[in-house]
């Protein structure tokens, strides 16, 4: 082998050792995922959901205890509206505000509880589904927030008016006397606590190709029990049970 051969494969084989090193660079960063084999044990995500009766935020903190089972603690903060609720305005006024005729309390519900996550099936490295059932209960508080509205007092005349904001009552209060709805935060000093409990059951499908920054969807039911019946509408009997389907995203962290 003379000199001029040598040099050539000492050049050749430079070259594919730095095409080696150059595309392992960039393949990393894109696939930030563990092989099946390196387990990360501990997680958290935040979460916003919609529900048939409203909307809600969550936090989810959680740690393995085996390849495939998470034992998980979550923190949730949820609106609440019922089905009969129907949005109307004073007629006789151009400028009134919208508000829900015989709707007492404003509801909604913290809940914080500990469940499982039971992976049904493990994602590949390169990406793709992950199929898991969840399982959570805990403690449950209803928040109700009386309802104030702007009432209309006429003089004996009916020529000339005042408008007041008052707690809603449904024995004084009516469609030809109510304005509108008052301000947001009318009544936040006369709450009411319900306290109970809740159980939830979903489906997550987690989505992506990283590992440490897992993506999911999740859709599940959820039922809350209150041995205390909250007052929701007038001339409606109270209710104890409240049950919801939703639908939530969360994004998160895995780390050790």
């Amino acid at each position: 082998m003379n000199r001029v051969q040598a040099y050539l494969i000492l050049i050749v084989m430079s070259l594919s050792s730095l095409l080696g090193s150059a595309t392992y660079a960039q393949y990393k960063p894109e696939h930030d995922t563990l092989p099946d084999n390196v387990l990360l044990e501990k997680q958290w995500s935040l979460g916003i959901l919609i529900h048939s009766n409203g909307w809600g935020l969550k936090f989810r903190i959680g740690k393995n205890r085996t390849a495939l089972r998470l034992w998980m603690w979550e923190v949730e903060y949820s609106t609440y509206k019922s089905a009969k609720e129907i949005r109307v305005l004073n007629p006789y006024f151009a400028d009134s505000k919208s508000y829900i005729y015989g709707k007492l309390n404003s509801i909604s519900f913290i809940r914080g509880g500990t469940g499982r996550q039971h992976i049904l099936n493990r994602k590949p490295y390169w990406g793709g589904v992950q199929l898991s059932i969840l399982y959570f209960g805990g403690i449950s508080i209803g928040i109700a927030k009386p309802m104030y509205l702007y009432i209309l007092h006429f003089n004996s005349g009916y020529t000339e008016y005042d408008i007041s904001e008052e707690k809603y009552n449904p024995e004084i209060h009516f469609t030809d006397n109510i304005y509108g709805r008052a301000s947001l935060l009318a009544g936040v000093l006369e709450l009411n606590f319900y306290p109970g409990i809740y159980l939830r059951s979903g489906l997550e499908f987690e989505f992506g190709n990283k590992n440490r920054r897992p993506k999911a969807l999740e859709v599940g039911a959820c039922l809350d029990y209150s041995p205390i019946g909250v007052p929701i509408m007038a001339y409606n009997p109270k209710q104890n049970l409240f049950l919801t389907v939703y639908l939530s995203f969360t994004f998160g962290k895995r780390y050790n």
